[in-house]
């Protein structure tokens, strides 16, 4: 789905990402996981359209979509969460969920002004998917509650609510598990599982939790000093000896291979 080759990006003289290559293969929950500093974060934001790469491309199901804007990517099915959501705090949770489809019959005044019944059935259409998707997120009891006074594990929940509603096949998902309680969390990754198994969307997952990693992901990816280290299942990648050693320093891999 997504193929990232050679991609670097600077700031000044400090290298983020170092001529990075890897792959997201349609229908997997891939991870993206590695130590501050890896590199994750800047490439995440190159693939969203939030950051442009000093060198290198992306495609997208095999077109070239480098340096497209994210309203760009968002009509090409790629859309991405936030480590800190960003809801509309003074809309409702369903509404915040409504004003997302595009092109919606609303948005023209010509159809607002002659064409009132077509709008009506229109916003009939997406407020019935929006109750869709906030039930299947369990979060139809608070759909008439401001967003803004969700607890943050919601608001985690209405940030793949929105990107759900985009009709996109890609989602890149910033630290998804950050801040979340563990009930919360538990539905989140229940939510994605069944997405991805049952309805096909490809997910992408910077994480810092390896709960979470290891319970979704597979393939995961590990970055250091802006380039893949390795990639494979979450067993694999934790028992690699240099992934241990960018984590843990190497007097840790030493004293484990003594212990």
């Amino acid at each position: 789905m997504i193929a990232i080759e050679e991609m670097s990006k600077r700031f000044g003289g400090i290298v983020a990402v170092d001529r990075c290559s890897l792959r997201i293969e349609t229908g997997t929950v891939t991870g993206l996981i590695g130590p501050n500093g890896a590199g994750k974060t800047t490439l995440f934001n190159i693939v969203a359209g939030f950051m442009a790469p000093t060198g290198g491309r992306i495609l997208l199901d095999g077109r070239d979509i480098t340096g497209l804007a994210p309203h760009r990517l968002f009509h090409l099915g790629l859309v991405r969460t936030f480590q800190i959501p960003h809801e509309f705090a003074r809309m409702t949770t369903l509404e915040n969920l409504m004003v997302v489809p595009p092109d919606q019959d609303g948005e023209s005044v010509v159809n607002a002004w002659f064409r009132p019944f077509r709008v009506a059935a229109r916003e009939r259409e997406v407020r019935s998917r929006a109750e869709e998707v906030l039930a299947f997120l369990r979060l139809d009891d608070v759909q008439d509650e401001l967003a803004g006074n969700l607890s943050g594990g919601q608001k985690k929940l209405l940030e793949l609510g929105r990107a759900l509603m985009s009709g996109c096949s890609t989602i890149l998902l910033d630290e998804p598990g950050a801040g979340v309680n563990r009930t919360l969390l538990a539905g989140l990754i229940d939510s994605i599982r069944t997405l991805n198994r049952d309805h096909g969307y490809t997910f992408c997952i910077v994480e810092h939790d390896m709960d979470l990693i290891a319970r979704l992901c597979d393939p995961v990816i590990v970055m250091a000093e802006g380039r893949v280290l390795t990639e494979g299942s979450f067993e694999e990648v934790r028992r690699n000896r240099e992934v241990l050693e960018v984590y843990l320093g190497g007097m840790s891999v030493a004293a484990e291979g003594r212990a």
